[in-house]
């Protein structure tokens, strides 16, 4: 583990490989480890950066202070960025390390080459509507509300397996691998700053401002409002493409690892 000096915090983060730096961010409870499954298929042609944003494991947050804020994630990861060399870098995300990547490619896109966005988080807002029928479930902004009740309740493993299930569906918790529960419960206290991070939704302009490569990517078996919203922003982010990984969900690339780096390979090499 290394760190760079940014926003006047230490950011964590893991490097593997040789080549043009792909730098991968995270998405809610995560940190530099969600990436360790593909670690090997994209390290054969990138250094994969894989980073904690703050107040993430190696950090225990003890939920103390007003900078866990999706505009702090994003100036924060400018910021390493701009420590990166050679650039301009690959940037993938990950659900919220989705959003938070997107609107680096809005602020920055002098610093990337390419965009990953694996099924990013978030609301769209009138002027990117969902189309009709979609099927949805519990929003999960009512998912991590109730999580963070139930952790300041103390019931920290009940309040994991509400928000997983509600994205994964009912049971899935049970067969999460305990390496990836552990890291859920480590980022737990992060709960609590999301539940006020003030998250803007996308809107067709921040869709069409997108300039960099894009490559947005889902799984198979993503039900739900994540499902749809990669989707739609595809129909609005110039010359973007598309990937499915098949019999997969949220976190395909843990749950296939190979198929996933194959196709963020195949992007990048284009």
């Amino acid at each position: 583990m290394q760190t760079f000096r940014v926003n006047g915090y230490d950011m964590a983060y893991l490097e593997v490989g040789d080549g043009p730096p792909l730098v991968c961010v995270h998405g809610t409870l995560g940190d530099f480890r969600t990436w360790y499954s593909v670690l090997g298929p994209l390290s054969k042609n990138h250094r994969v950066i894989s980073v904690s944003l703050r107040h993430f494991f190696p950090e225990h947050w003890d939920a103390v202070g007003d900078d866990y804020k999706m505009a702090q994630h994003v100036a924060d990861t400018i910021a390493f960025i701009e420590q990166v060399q050679p650039g301009p870098v690959d940037l993938m995300g990950h659900s919220r390390g989705g959003h938070i990547a997107f609107r680096v490619a809005q602020a920055r896109p002098d610093l990337l080459r390419k965009l990953v966005l694996a099924e990013p988080g978030g609301d769209l807002d009138a002027s990117l509507p969902v189309p009709a029928g979609t099927p949805t479930h519990l929003p999960l902004a009512a998912r991590t509300a109730r999580s963070v009740e139930m952790i300041r309740a103390g019931d920290i493993e009940g309040a994991l397996q509400n928000f997983y299930e509600g994205i994964e569906g009912d049971g899935s918790w049970r067969r999460v691998p305990a390496a990836a529960k552990q890291q859920l419960r480590d980022n737990a206290l992060t709960f609590l700053g999301q539940i006020n991070e003030q998250r803007r939704p996308y809107t067709l302009a921040d869709a069409q401002a997108i300039r960099t490569p894009t490559l947005l990517i889902g799984g198979g078996t993503t039900t739900g409002s994540l499902s749809v919203m990669w989707r739609v922003l595809a129909e609005h982010i110039a010359g973007s493409k598309t990937a499915v990984i098949p019999n997969a969900g949220h976190w395909m690339f843990e749950q296939a690892p190979l198929e996933f780096g194959e196709a963020v390979n195949r992007f990048l090499a284009e």
